[in-house]
């Protein structure tokens, strides 16, 4: 059995472990917690409770310094058995995948907790359990318009622009119609025309096809005043809540993620879907001659050249 295999069937523990960064967090968990409820998109689960069990991992921000033995410095267990109840709470669901999602946005609420590992199981439905596993970290929230209990989310548009696309003379007419639409935009762009430099190791590499498409994002920019360039998440949120037009220079957030993007970034459509994702956007639009991604979880549309 290799390690993969290994580690698809591991708890949600072991696979924090193994995907921690260099500098691993503190981690909480609840292990085993089992609960019944009325779950289930079959007509013969409708009506009947079965038992589902609950497998959470939780990366945390480090605790302040002394905790003075007060439970009110930490993340408590209790909020992580009181997210579950409260969803199921919330209403009968269909799918696992629902609930699994709703129980980790409800976790990463927490102003300690930075990623989830949420692991549901039914237990009666077969000789064996079946269930889903998710991660999600705190990046892949909405921003909220206001600080207050229940504020807006804001799910922006993300839209990758090809180079022909920003030379294009109609660049400003395709930017009023992404304004129109009354959301925050973030643009993304790709590597410039010419090519970059090339070094053959992949960690220079990744480094210097980010660079190359900051300078790209800069490009960008000069055509039109309304874009902004911004380089990390604050920036992103503060732009996004006062509704400016971003750019995004992908370095610092690209280099900082413990979930980074997996292929090369130099794949600047995929990068632009990762970063839609992080975003929790409303979908991600491609301008240009590109190919949509596979397997997204935003929405992908494609704009005429």
């Amino acid at each position: 059995m290799t390690s993969d295999t290994s580690l698809a069937f591991a708890h949600p523990e072991e696979r924090a472990l193994a995907s921690a960064p260099a500098d691993p967090r503190d981690r909480i968990s609840l292990r085993d917690h089992i609960v019944e409820a009325d779950i289930g998109a079959f007509q013969q689960e409708r009506g009947h409770v079965q038992r589902l069990r609950f497998n959470v991992v939780v990366e945390v921000r480090p605790a302040p310094a002394p905790l003075d033995d007060d439970v009110d410095r930490i993340l408590s267990y209790d909020r992580l058995t009181e997210a579950i109840a409260a969803e199921l709470a919330a209403e009968r669901l269909n799918l696992l995948e629902t609930l699994a999602e709703r129980v980790a946005e409800r976790i990463l609420a927490e102003p300690q907790a930075m990623r989830v590992f949420v692991r549901i199981e039914k237990l009666d439905r077969g000789p064996g359990a079946l269930g889903v596993e998710i991660v999600r970290a705190r990046a892949s929230q909405p921003v909220r318009l206001g600080d207050e209990t229940g504020a807006e989310a804001l799910h922006p548009v993300v839209a990758y622009l090809s180079n022909a696309a920003i030379a294009a003379p109609d660049l400003a007419a395709r930017l009023d119609v992404l304004q129109a639409a009354g959301v925050p935009v973030i643009l993304t762009v790709g590597l410039p025309e010419g090519g970059v430099p090339q070094t053959g190791q992949r960690p220079t590499q990744r480094r210097i096809d980010l660079l190359a498409i900051e300078q790209n994002a800069w490009v960008l920019a000069s055509r039109d005043p309304r874009c902004v360039v911004v380089a990390t998440r604050t920036e992103i949120d503060w732009a996004m809540k006062h509704g400016q037009m971003v750019v995004w220079a992908p370095s610092k957030i690209v280099l900082d993620a413990v979930d980074g993007p997996k292929g090369a970034v130099g794949d600047a459509v995929a990068l632009a879907l990762w970063l839609a994702e992080q975003m929790a956007a409303t979908q991600l639009e491609l301008h240009g001659d590109v190919s949509a991604p596979a397997g997204s979880r935003v929405p992908v549309t494609r704009v005429d050249p």
